[in-house]
């Protein structure tokens, strides 16, 4: 019977560490795919991520498509293993004459936003971490120009209300 007990035990704690891991590596998950996803720059009009975010007023200019929610713009980790941050980017687009915005840091740059999730708002806030004021996009609604967080913006994040 200890042996049992011991193995109960064994699994038990096996257990709690998966569960108390989940949300570091589900926050890590999502930040390296926002960064390395082929969705985070498909076109804005067929990407399996679900909000895009754009340099220019209006949706124009270059985008970048967010599936996962973002602490900080300015500081992504692309996996547990490495010890860098990244910025998120907007995508380059235009090879010969490069979109405006093209490859230049998302942090307090973007001006406009689409949410096209069918359940989910977008919050585009003006401080890192889901603080300060916030642009707020119901499902499938547009923002032609940010009215509090016009080119101070920070993070991002889904909510349900």
């Amino acid at each position: 019977m200890s042996h049992l007990v011991k193995r109960a035990a064994v699994v038990g704690a096996a257990l709690a560490a998966v569960f108390t891991m989940a949300p570091n590596a589900q926050a890590l998950d999502g930040d390296h795919h926002n960064l390395y996803s082929p969705s985070a720059c498909d076109d804005h009009w067929r990407s399996a991520f679900s909000f895009h975010i754009f340099f220019n007023s209006n949706l124009k200019g270059s985008y970048r498509n967010i599936g996962y929610s973002v602490y900080d713009f300015g500081s992504l980790k692309a996996g547990a293993g490495d010890p860098n941050h990244y910025p998120l980017r907007f995508c380059q687009m235009g090879a010969s004459a490069p979109w405006p915005g093209s490859n230049q840091k998302i942090k307090n740059n973007a001006a406009s936003a689409r949410n096209d999730h069918y359940k989910y708002i977008g919050r585009v806030y003006y401080r890192s971490g889901y603080k300060g004021a916030q642009d707020v996009l119901s499902p499938n609604e547009t923002i032609g120009k940010f009215s509090k967080v016009y080119n101070e913006n920070a993070s991002f994040k889904w909510t349900s209300s």
